[in-house]
C-alpha cells in the first residue's frame, strides 16, 4: 500500500512533533451535508489550535492519503459515490483507484504504517446486538489490537452490545481507559453502566499508559465521556434504538449499513439533538487526542 503523506504531516513526523490522525468515514457517511464538511474542517482546527498537526486519512488515486487537503475534504463531503473503506475494502478500492473514506479500522492501520501514534474519532465499532449468534463484529476491535495506535473516542456506539464489545476488547488485550470516568461512555450517552478497570485524569497520565501499550506493539482505547450538557438521556435513547432496530429488521438492513441506519433513525427521532451531541463529542475527542499527542512528543 502506497502512502501519500502531506508535506506538513511528514515534516512533523520527521521532527517527532505531535500528529493526530482523523478518520474520514464520519465526513462521507457519518454526518449530513453540509455539516460534514464544516465538521471536518473544525476537527482539524481543534487539533491545530492545541499545537498538533492534523492528518485526515482517506483513499484516493490508488494511494492511502495521510493528511487530506481541503480539496479532498470537499470531495469526501460532497461526492455521493465515496466508498466506505474498512480493512477488507482497502485492496479493492486502492486497486481500482477509487475514492474512499476510511473507517476506524482502516485509519488505524494506515496511521500505524505512517508512524502516527494517536487518532481521534467519535465512537468505535464493536459487537452488534445479537453478535453471539450472528458473529457480527466490527473490524475496529482487532485493528486496534494489532496496531500501536491510541484511539481517542467517546467509547462505543450505544446501538451496539456494549458488554460484549468490552469483553471482546479484553480478550484482545486492548486496555480501555476511562478519561475522567470509571464507566464506559456510550457515544451520545455519558455512561453505559459498564465499569472500566482503568482510569486517568488528564492527557499526561493517558500518555504514560499509552506509551507503555504502544511499546508492546498494540493499541489502546482512551474513552472520553461526552460533555454533560450535550449528552442524551440514556433511557430515552435506548427506547429510540429499540424502535430503530425493529425498523431495520422490517427493512432488511444489516451488515455495514446497519449502524448508519440506526444512527440516522435516532437523529430523526431526537429532532437533531443527536447530531449536536455527535459534533460536540467529535470536537472534544480531537482536543484530547491533540493533548495526548503533545504529551507523547515530549
Amino acid at each position: 500500500m502506497k502512502l501519500a503523506v502531506d508535506p506538513d504531516v511528514a515534516a512533523a513526523l520527521a521532527a517527532r512533533r505531535a500528529v493526530v490522525a482523523l478518520e474520514s468515514t464520519v465526513i462521507a457517511h457519518g454526518l449530513p451535508r453540509p455539516q460534514n464538511l464544516a465538521a471536518a474542517r473544525a476537527l482539524e482546527e481543534e487539533v491545530r489550535g492545541l499545537g498538533s498537526t492534523p492528518a485526515t486519512i482517506a483513499i484516493a488515486d490508488g494511494q492511502a492519503i495521510v493528511g487530506a487537503d481541503d480539496a479532498l475534504l470537499t470531495r469526501l463531503a460532497e461526492d455521493l459515490s465515496v466508498a466506505k473503506v474498512s480493512l477488507r475494502d482497502l485492496a479493492p478500492v486502492l486497486a481500482r483507484r477509487g475514492l474512499g473514506a476510511t473507517t476506524v479500522a482502516a485509519t488505524v492501520e494506515i496511521a500505524a504504517r505512517a508512524g502516527i501514534a494517536v487518532m481521534a474519532t467519535g465512537g468505535i465499532g464493536g459487537v452488534h446486538r445479537g453478535g453471539e449468534r450472528s458473529f457480527d463484529e466490527s473490524a475496529d476491535l482487532e485493528a486496534i489490537a494489532r496496531h500501536p495506535v491510541c484511539v481517542v473516542c467517546a467509547g462505543a456506539k450505544l446501538v451496539l452490545d456494549l458488554a460484549l464489545t468490552l469483553e471482546r476488547l479484553e480478550t484482545l488485550g486492548v486496555p480501555v481507559v476511562g478519561y475522567g470516568t470509571d464507566e464506559l461512555p456510550a457515544f451520545y450517552v455519558r455512561s453505559s453502566g459498564l465499569r472500566l478497570e482503568h482510569r486517568v485524569e488528564d492527557a499526561l497520565a493517558a500518555a504514560r499508559v499509552t506509551r507503555e501499550q504502544l511499546a508492546r506493539g498494540a493499541g489502546i482505547v482512551i474513552a472520553v465521556p461526552i460533555a454533560a450538557g450535550d449528552a442524551l438521556d440514556r433511557r430515552e435513547t435506548e427506547a429510540e434504538i429499540a424502535r430503530a432496530l425493529q425498523a431495520a429488521e422490517r427493512q432488511g438492513v444489516r451488515g455495514a449499513a446497519l449502524t448508519p441506519f440506526l444512527l440516522g433513525q435516532v437523529s430523526e427521532a431526537t429532532g437533531g439533538r443527536s447530531l449536536a451531541a455527535n459534533l460536540s463529542l467529535l470536537r472534544a475527542n480531537a482536543r484530547v487526542a491533540a493533548q495526548i499527542a503533545l504529551a507523547l512528543a515530549i
